[in-house]
């Protein structure tokens, strides 16, 4: 799966910034079946709903293609709307740290930072 708004940052960073609140989301694309889509980083001061919002519309605006579903589906999209998305963060950490070897900075140096 294809993760955004994590570039330039370490596991380190990420797993301080999940402390502070941030999570990893993923709004399902509900046009044909449920495919996943990409998985947003949103970081603890971001607004979930513009990630939401934009693949609300999306579905709205193409589930025209799956019509005897489409009241399903377009109910799903506005439940995953409402709720902030499916919550990834445990499993994207999980494949992270095996992927990532542990960082240990010095904290006697980051204190007077």
């Amino acid at each position: 799966m294809k993760t955004e708004n994590i570039e330039g940052l370490t596991l380190f960073e990420i797993n301080l910034l999940i402390q502070q609140g941030g999570r990893f989301v993923m709004f399902p694309n509900l046009m044909t079946k449920l495919k996943s889509s990409t998985i947003y980083f949103v970081r603890p001061e971001e607004k979930i709903r513009k990630y939401a919002l934009k693949h609300f519309l999306k579905n709205f605006a193409n589930g025209w293609r799956t019509f005897p579903l489409r009241p399903f589906y377009a109910s799903k999209s506005l439940f995953y709307l409402a709720i902030g998305g499916r919550d990834y963060t445990h499993n994207i950490l999980a494949d992270l740290k095996q992927i990532n070897p542990v960082y240990n900075p010095n904290l006697y140096c980051l204190q007077y930072i």
